[in-house]
């Protein structure tokens, strides 16, 4: 697997920081594999304005087109909150390692992170559009 020696710093909306970190303190104890990274990644975000948050950034209702790097599969998806999730839809929830994972990327970057199963992969990010249809 690639290395990558500069993690990327991700941006997030300064305006979510609250929903994200009640998300994250909720399912500390269902769902520790998600809500521990959603905690780094919050303690490590440069936190911007809606409005300066750029139009290619992940954030809650992105369609995101990325690629597993280990087994070249490309997925796209819409990013929400759990309780809007439909994977029928392609709207899935914020709180998976996966996603939490995508959150406050942009095109080109690539992460990695770990399944609930433990086991390292990574992505790179394709694509990113704001969905005005699910808000």
């Amino acid at each position: 697997m690639s290395q990558y020696p500069h993690p990327v710093r991700v941006t997030l909306d300064a305006g979510l920081v609250e929903c994200l970190e009640s998300l994250a303190n909720a399912a500390m104890e269902r769902f520790p594999e998600a809500a521990h990274p959603l905690v780094t990644k919050l303690s490590r975000a440069r936190m911007v304005a809606a409005s300066r948050l750029p139009d290619d950034c992940v954030t809650i209702d992105s369609n995101v087109s990325y690629q597993d790097e280990r087994t070249g599969r490309t997925q796209q998806v819409t990013l929400v909150l759990p309780e809007q999730a439909d994977i029928s839809r392609g709207l899935v929830s914020v709180l998976t390692p996966i996603r939490v994972a995508l959150l406050g990327l942009r095109p080109s970057n690539r992460v990695r992170w770990k399944t609930r199963a433990g086991e390292e992969r990574a992505l790179s990010v394709l694509t990113v559009a704001s969905d005005t249809a699910t808000v």
